[in-house]
């Protein structure tokens, strides 16, 4: 946030609110009005990194939603999941107004920690030659294997009888999700998951653009994740926890709880792996071929225009 911050006040926020909250002017005599506009509330006064922060948050998170879970729906996500008896009546409706419910909620709570690293709590820094381009990649993996490791069991504890139907339970409602499911989960559960990506930079020092990529990335993974693919059989299916581990995580609770990679699940005995007998798209095909849309190879049937 302090990296989006800082590109943000000289070309947009200055201006804004220089317009709805102007600095108060002392005219004397003949004085006329300064040639550049300032506002009451310089860029460090806490109300204005509040407003800013929510803005940006707001803003920025909805932007990601929308145009990457449409790209990875109309593009990636086989709709014929649709057709699956487990896949509910106006379900992408119900995950977008889930999704959009939440961002707000999850922006609010995470709030103080933008505001923090705003105002330099954090270890985050500007020049790469403070600490050197090597740890610019050594930074990258830390990072990346600390939230791996803690949201493996942050996700893992959300699953336990105590505590899953107050916060996780409302994400498994999508038992088979499309990618509009990304975010479509109760608030603190969204909040307490991405706790780690936050906390990170309070205890190890991260160059804040490297920070703000990264952060970025972490929001479109989440959402390419849930894209129903079931591709299975690739070697990379033994590291890497892909949309088709999450697909069976939402079909059986209980099972591949990792973020990115898949050695927690192994290493903890919860992992499942992909196969092509557990594909959700076979149920769904079983339909489609009940009422006729689909030959028994699955290919179209041509459907008969409908009559008025």
């Amino acid at each position: 946030m302090d990296a989006a911050l800082e590109l943000l006040d000289p070309l947009i926020f200055d201006k804004a609110y220089a317009y709805l909250h102007p600095a108060p002017s002392a005219f004397a005599g003949n004085a006329t009005l300064p040639a550049v506009a300032e506002s009451a509330w310089p860029r460090d006064n806490i109300i204005r990194q509040c407003i800013s922060i929510l803005t940006v948050t707001q803003i920025g998170a909805s932007l990601l939603y929308w145009v990457f879970s449409a790209l990875s729906y109309y593009f990636i996500f086989d709709r014929r999941l649709e057709h699956h008896p487990r896949f509910l009546k106006n379900q992408v409706r119900q995950e977008i107004q889930s999704s959009m419910n939440a961002i707000p909620w999850i922006n609010l709570m995470t709030l103080p920690i933008f505001l923090a690293e705003v105002r330099g709590k954090s270890l985050l820094y500007t020049d790469v030659s403070d600490y050197g381009w090597a740890w610019m990649g050594v930074s990258t993996v830390l990072y990346i294997a600390f939230n791996d490791i803690m949201i493996y069991w942050i996700h893992r504890l959300e699953h336990h009888p105590s505590v899953y139907k107050y916060i996780h339970k409302p994400h498994h409602k999508w038992i088979v999700p499309t990618p509009w499911a990304a975010l479509a989960f109760h608030p603190a559960d969204g909040f307490v998951q991405s706790l780690p990506y936050h906390f990170f930079v309070f205890i190890c020092p991260m160059q804040k653009y490297l920070y703000m990529v990264m952060f970025g990335l972490v929001q479109i993974w989440t959402i390419l994740i849930h894209d129903g693919d079931m591709i299975s059989g690739h070697w990379t299916e033994k590291f890497i926890n892909s949309p088709a581990h999450h697909t069976l995580h939402h079909m059986y609770f209980t099972v591949n709880y990792g973020q990115y990679f898949t050695w927690a699940d192994y290493y903890f005995d919860s992992h499942r792996s992909p196969k092509p007998e557990l594909d959700p798209i076979h149920e769904a095909l079983r339909v489609m071929r009940e009422k006729g849309l689909v030959d028994e190879q699955g290919n179209p049937i041509p459907q008969k225009p409908k009559t008025e």
